[in-house]
């Protein structure tokens, strides 16, 4: 299995790329893992929240393979402790799918297409963040999820 980020517009903060990198670098050893971004919406400040949706879901739904396994970064999604996190990863590589999709979408969320392509929604927190801290996050919690199903030291619990 493989495992692919896709996230809308670039990150700004070189801290937290340097620190995305880390995650990056030490998930290879692990999973095929790669991170696309996708452009912010040109001229978004001219188009309602549901046009700008609606252009993000175009993009994000062309970026996708018919045998993708598609999961929303999403306020309403299900939460995991870190551990039930690795056993999900697991679920998904024992099903023997080619490649699990994660996205973090615009300001706005997502487009009812998009909503609709999904098989599920992950939520982080019931706390906000930016969207470039979810970057993070989630390849953090990758990260520690494979640590986990692989019994290394990197998680206490």
């Amino acid at each position: 299995m493989k495992i692919k980020l896709l996230a809308i517009g670039k990150t700004d903060d070189k801290s937290l790329t340097q620190l995305i990198d880390v995650y990056q670098k030490r998930l290879k050893h692990y999973i095929k893992f790669d991170i696309e971004i996708i452009p912010d919406i040109k001229n978004a400040k001219n188009l309602s929240e549901e046009q700008q949706k609606e252009k993000e879901g175009e993009l994000i739904l062309s970026k996708l393979q018919n045998t993708d396994q598609l999961l929303l970064l999403d306020d309403k999604g299900k939460q995991y402790t870190s551990i039930e996190f690795s056993q999900f990863l697991q679920k998904k590589m024992n099903t023997g799918i080619k490649q699990l999709v994660l996205v973090i979408g615009g300001p706005y969320g997502f487009s009812d297409a998009v909503y609709a392509k999904a098989n599920g929604k992950l939520s982080l927190s019931k706390m906000t963040f930016s969207h470039q801290m979810i970057r993070l996050f989630i390849v953090e919690q990758i990260y520690r999820g494979f640590t986990i199903l692989r019994n290394e030291p990197y998680h206490h619990e």
